[in-house]
């Protein structure tokens, strides 16, 4: 079962698109149907389908989750423990937890089945530049 794995260099917080690494993966292996597994080997990032027609889109979630779970040196995170690696650490941890670090998409007709606008992302949940690593992993 073909399996690879990519590196999604980041900026800070926000949506890093990928489809185009995940359809080329699928194209080059030759499978007419089956599941596509996507797993970031990460904590403090997640995955997402989303749209990729507006950047609107990506910067609203984006702030979504800074409002929902703020840097732990806000007044409203007192009670956060977990302080070590910096004040947006454990937010990420917890932003990685309401989301998530696998994705399925079926493969029909040697295509990702994804909509018109649906997009694959990695979601960083971190202040500071990172590199990512994704698994793909191809089922039958």
């Amino acid at each position: 079962m073909p399996q690879r794995k990519i590196i999604v260099a980041t900026r800070g917080q926000g949506l890093y698109e990928f489809t185009s690494e995940a359809k080329a993966f699928v194209s080059q292996a030759g499978l007419e149907e089956g599941l596509l597994t996507i797993f970031v080997r990460h904590t403090s990032c997640s995955l997402l389908i989303q749209e990729n027609a507006d950047p609107d889109v990506r910067r609203d979630l984006t702030m979504f989750f800074s409002r929902l779970v703020p840097p732990s040196d806000d007044p409203s995170m007192r009670w956060i423990i977990h302080t070590l690696e910096g004040p947006d650490d454990m937010p990420a941890h917890i932003k990685s937890a309401l989301t998530t670090a696998s994705i399925g998409v079926p493969i029909s007709d040697g295509r990702l089945v994804l909509g018109t606008w649906q997009g694959l992302y990695l979601f960083e949940h971190r202040d500071e530049p990172h590199r990512r690593e994704i698994v793909l992993h191809i089922s039958p």
